[in-house]
Order: C-alpha cells, then sequence, then structure tokens
C-alpha cells in the first residue's frame, strides 16, 4: 500500500476565486508591468549615482545576504534610515532594484539602506523572514558605525516587501535578535499581504509550498500583539490594486489601528507596481507620508555604535 501524502503537503489546488483575488499581474498589462520593472533598476541606478554610501555589507553570516547603505551621516552626526524590502512575490528583484528614492531622502536628510533576501523556491519563507528580520537588527546594532541613527529607523517596502514590512512590525522576535522591542520607530507597508492563507490555494504556493499553518505562522495580521510595542504606520495601497491587496491592507489597518498610530492612504491613479515609484518624487503623497513619519521618530535616543566592519 502506497503511502499517503499528508494533507498539508499534498498536490498544489488552485482557487479560480482566490487567484483572482491575487494574481496581481492580472492588473496591467505585459508592457505595463515590464516598464515598471525596468523603471525600478534604471531609476535606482540614477539615484545612486555618485551617492556616497556603502555596498554589500554582509549582515547575516548565516546566508551571506547582503544589504547598502546610501547617503549616511557621521558619527557626530547620524541620519535617520529607510530600511527598504523589496517586492518580487518572494521570487524575484533585488535591492539594487530598490534605491530609487535614496537621492530624495537624502536631500531631506534620510539615509536608505537596500536589502537582499534569498529568493523562493530556493529560500524557503520563514528563512526569508528570519533573515529580513537579521538586517533589521544588524542596522540597529552596527548602523551607528556607518553614519545611521539607529534610535531613527523606519521600515518598508511594497508587495512582498510589503509584508516582510509586517513581519518585523510585529513583536516577538526582537529579543532574539538581541534588539530593543522598538527598534522599529516607524513602519510603511505598501500593497503587502498580513494573511497568507488565502495563497496557499493560489499561483504563488507554487513557489512558497506554504502549509496552512506555516502560512498562519507568517501572517503579521494573525501575530498576537497584545502588551506589546506597535510602532507607528502608514499602510498604504494603490487604488488600482489587486482586490485581495486592497482588502488586506483596510484589514491591516483596522487591526493596528486598534493598539497603534496608524493611517491608511489609498493612493489615486496608482497600480500595484508603479505606486512604489513614488518614493522618489517628493511631491507624492506616499514620499510625504513616509517622511512625515520620520518626523514621529525625532527626539529617539540613538543605540550606541558597533564598530565598522563586524557582520554579527
Amino acid at each position: 500500500m502506497t503511502a499517503r501524502t499528508p494533507p498539508d503537503r499534498e498536490a498544489h489546488v488552485i482557487d479560480p476565486r482566490i487567484e483572482a483575488l491575487y494574481n496581481v499581474r492580472r492588473t496591467v498589462t505585459p508592457d505595463v508591468f515590464d516598464a515598471n520593472m525596468a523603471a525600478y533598476r534604471a531609476r535606482s541606478d540614477d539615484a545612486v549615482r555618485g551617492l556616497a554610501g556603502h555596498r554589500d555589507l554582509v549582515y547575516d553570516a548565516a546566508s551571506g545576504q547582503q544589504l547598502d547603505v546610501w547617503a549616511p551621516g557621521t558619527a557626530a552626526s547620524p541620519r535617520p534610515v529607510f530600511v527598504v524590502i523589496h517586492g518580487g512575490y518572494w521570487r524575484a528583484l533585488s535591492r539594487h532594484d530598490t534605491a530609487f528614492m535614496a537621492r530624495a531622502l537624502a536631500d531631506h536628510g534620510i539615509a536608505t539602506v537596500t536589502v537582499d533576501y534569498g529568493l523562493a523556491p530556493d529560500t524557503r519563507l520563514h528563512e526569508i523572514v528570519r533573515q529580513v528580520r537579521a538586517a533589521v537588527a544588524w542596522v540597529h546594532r552596527h548602523g551607528g558605525a556607518y553614519g545611521l541613527d539607529t534610535g531613527r529607523i523606519v521600515v518598508g517596502g511594497s508587495s512582498a516587501g510589503g509584508h516582510l514590512t509586517g513581519a518585523v512590525m510585529t513583536p516577538g522576535w526582537q529579543e532574539e535578535t538581541g534588539v530593543p522591542r522598538d527598534a522599529v520607530r516607524a513602519a510603511m507597508p505598501i500593497s503587502g499581504l498580513f494573511d497568507l492563507r488565502p495563497l496557499v490555494h493560489a499561483s504563488p504556493n507554487e513557489w512558497l509550498s506554504l502549509s496552512p499553518d506555516d502560512a498562519a505562522a507568517l501572517s503579521p495580521a494573525l501575530q498576537p500583539t497584545v502588551g506589546s510595542y506597535l510602532p507607528p504606520a502608514v499602510i498604504a495601497v494603490a487604488e488600482h490594486d489587486g482586490e485581495g491587496f486592497l482588502e488586506q491592507s483596510r484589514r491591516f489597518h483596522e487591526t493596528w489601528s486598534r493598539r497603534a498610530d496608524a493611517k491608511l492612504l489609498t493612493i489615486p491613479g496608482r497600480n500595484h507596481y508603479d505606486v512604489f515609484l513614488d518614493l522618489a518624487d517628493p511631491s507624492t503623497d506616499l514620499f510625504q507620508a513616509l517622511t512625515g513619519l520620520f518626523a514621529t521618530t525625532a527626539g529617539a535616543a540613538a543605540a550606541p555604535a558597533v564598530r565598522a566592519g563586524s557582520a554579527s
């Protein structure tokens, strides 16, 4: 008799109703998608050309993953820092596609840290979450040696990066990485997913291989928050986003705003892919909301600097 596959590892079955909510590629034409992917890299390259910074810093010895620091301050005058996490449905893109806001933020006295993480399917989502948390912990422990004000860390990201932003907004990981509960002083998830359970029955699970238990454990919206510090947040979403993303942003805002200062920001005229690029334009609502979050961190004490070059 052949052994039966455990129920949570059976063949992936797509529910067409759920797929329609979360297959966000269907919300734009192929040429629009391609143009935005090209814009991420081209605008990032333009933004960091000639900009002072530190490249290829290993933040996690176990995985070898790296980050870049752009437009830092000095030890005497460190700059607040935006830690930005790229999207790509956890399987595409990199930190090199996600620095397009660095020059505009530098003009406002803010540094940018762009973060890589291992990509699915070679890297499981549990490990991706661990890596991103390790990156934030590295910035908090070592950023002072690179001209960063580690008492003023704001984290943000789009799509998969929005989910991963949620994973560092929620409590429960800080103690094991050796950082205080308020290491993340504010957050901006953009077009994120906060309850991954529907994805078990959608095409992303072809590369995520999530069981129902995995999906629940990795969902920021399902994590306990009572009695914990929660950072203020702007939860942003594009007007023309996927319906699943719109609904999840609304629900996450409802949940977060019960315990912390939170604003739901729907960006008119934008889709799932071009909304992120608004962070490169100081005239946009998204950019102004981000700088507003930094204003809430003013007066926070920086953590002691750690010697540059240490990556653990």
